[in-house]
């Protein structure tokens, strides 16, 4: 099943001011996901939860599938070594 858990740079805007002049915020992530699809809704899971956001203030600019050898965060290079799940 590891074999199948791909890692997705996702890049986009989120709106960070919400007055009468809204900034937009630059961001990249990455992200552990088996489809595209499931990358993009972690990323909207994610932003929305940390940052108290609405969906339509996250806009998503593209999503690409990345090789392992160039991941550099190591929190996530920690998950991906990950063989199996033990269960009690």
């Amino acid at each position: 099943m590891a074999s199948e858990i791909k890692v997705y740079l996702v890049k986009g805007k989120m709106m960070v001011a919400h007055d009468k002049f809204p900034t937009w915020s630059k961001f990249e992530v990455y992200v552990r996901g088996m489809k595209k699809e499931h990358a993009i809704e972690r990323v909207y899971s994610e932003l929305g939860s940390r940052h108290k956001m609405k969906r339509e203030h996250i806009k998503i600019e593209s999503v690409e599938e990345i090789p392992l050898e160039y991941v550099s965060d190591p929190s996530l290079l920690k998950l991906l070594e990950i063989n199996g799940v033990v269960k009690h």
